[in-house]
């Protein structure tokens, strides 16, 4: 009878930690933006909510489908780099708070 006791408390155990993951690491999932590198002009760029602005002002401005900027090609990224280089948030009017 031990050995059951044991294996329900370990088999608990282990679904709890999977079906619960630390506070912390949930909280740095919803506040972190994502970094992507611009080969051409080599840097780097934060994704946040003024480049999902301007990302949104480039779709519609080049006729472009609004794909996730994630899923494009590489070299569609790089296209959308270049120009973003060439609109700064001033003359795209995005807020930065």
């Amino acid at each position: 009878m031990p050995r059951f006791w044991n294996a329900a408390l370990l088999g608990a155990a282990l679904v709890a930690s999977i079906a619960m993951p630390p506070t912390a690491l949930r909280a740095d999932d919803r506040n972190s933006a994502r970094t992507y590198h611009d080969k051409q002009h080599n840097d780097d760029h934060q994704w946040n909510k003024n480049e999902d602005q301007a990302y949104k002002v480039y779709v519609k401005d080049n006729h472009r489908k609004n794909t996730s900027f994630v899923k494009l090609k590489d070299n569609d990224q790089q296209a959308y780099w270049g120009w973003r280089h060439e609109h700064s948030d001033t003359l795209l009017k995005i807020n930065i708070r």
